[in-house]
């Protein structure tokens, strides 16, 4: 879809999404802002806050929860109105809540255009979908902009939910399943910590997302 008919979707109702964050996002990052190092970068200094990068944000729902338990987020959306309301539902938090947010319009596919570069001690990619030489392109660029111990976190609707889940794209090109998202970034210097499908309930039958969680390791020790 381009940008102009998300622009549409999210101008027709209040929330598309709605407002909590996806629950397998909060199982596998909730708690991760204590647990995570913030090492110096190349200028010697460790940045004062955990650094997460939220992209194709939509309206908010998972930056702004990243930002009320302590990160400092980049929330990325190609769609100018996800991005205004995001930021008009960041209004009715507290200040502080509202400063560790910065939002921007960009294409996720030309992150570096956009100035994005990282490091970033989380990245999520959640259900976002591309045909698969862009999604393996971006996932390459992805793992580099990861600080040492950083998590990604992709979760997406699997292939296989256009013949045995529900709901979501119905286009086989842009999903992916677990294999895919593993041989994707099989090449990187990450380490995959788990590739699976995740069952989701909705008003119908459950649907089946693919869930990749991958990590960069911390450097090794000096004596």
């Amino acid at each position: 879809m381009r940008a102009a008919d998300w622009d549409a979707r999210y101008a027709r109702s209040e929330l598309v999404w709605g407002a909590p964050p996806n629950s397998t996002v909060v199982e596998h990052v909730y708690g991760l802002d204590r647990r995570i190092p913030l090492l110096p970068d190349e200028s010697g200094v460790a940045p004062s806050l955990p650094r997460a990068l939220d992209l194709a944000c939509g309206e908010g729902r998972h930056a702004l929860w990243l930002a009320t338990h302590g990160w400092q987020v980049t929330a990325v959306d190609f769609s100018q109105v996800g991005i205004d309301k995001g930021r008009t539902v960041a209004a009715r938090l507290s200040r502080s809540v509202r400063s560790r947010v910065h939002w921007q319009t960009a294409d996720i596919t030309e992150l570096e255009a956009a100035e994005i570069t990282g490091p970033f001690e989380l990245i999520l990619m959640v259900f976002v979908h591309l045909p698969a030489d862009e999604r393996r392109a971006l996932l390459h660029q992805l793992s580099d902009m990861l600080a040492p111990g950083g998590m990604l976190l992709i979760l997406g609707h699997a292939t296989r939910n256009v013949t045995d889940g529900y709901g979501g794209p119905q286009e086989p090109e842009i999903l992916f399943s677990p294999e895919d998202l593993r041989a994707d970034l099989a090449r990187d210097d990450i380490t995959i910590a788990l590739a699976h499908e995740v069952f989701r309930p909705t008003e119908g039958p459950d649907a089946i997302d693919s869930l990749l969680i991958a990590e960069r390791p911390l450097p090794e020790p000096t004596d």
